[in-house]
């Protein structure tokens, strides 16, 4: 892969985590309220408008990333993101990654480690 193309995949891969954890960090406030008035709140907190932001970047850098390789190979090479947000999500949620996800970390990493380097011959 091309240096061009993996500055465009670690920046979509960067891109997608703030704009997961932005949302999950306006999602989980407490003090959100219930039904409207927490569509409100969240609409006036900074983190929603953070991942919206990172979000279209995230698109706009995935078009380009496209542009330059096979959509199969991308959309693999993609799947890393969950890994990333999963491992983000136990870090500043403290959410929990059980033994069956830590599993599915490993194989997703896998997987993308093997198209990464068919990708690269």
């Amino acid at each position: 892969m091309s240096p061009l193309v993996v500055t465009l995949w670690l920046l979509n891969v960067t891109l997608d985590t703030v704009g997961q954890l932005s949302f999950k960090a306006a999602a989980s406030d407490p003090a959100a309220g219930d039904g409207l008035a927490r569509w409100r709140y969240m609409a006036s907190r900074p983190w929603i408008w953070v991942g919206l932001i990172s979000y279209v970047a995230e698109f706009l850098v995935w078009i380009a990333f496209l542009s330059l390789i096979d959509l199969s190979e991308g959309v693999l090479l993609g799947s890393i993101n969950i890994v990333v947000v999963m491992i983000a999500g136990r870090i500043l949620f403290r959410e929990k990654l059980t033994p069956l996800r830590v599993t599915g970390i490993l194989l997703v990493t896998a997987g993308v480690a093997i198209v990464g380097i068919a990708g690269a011959g």
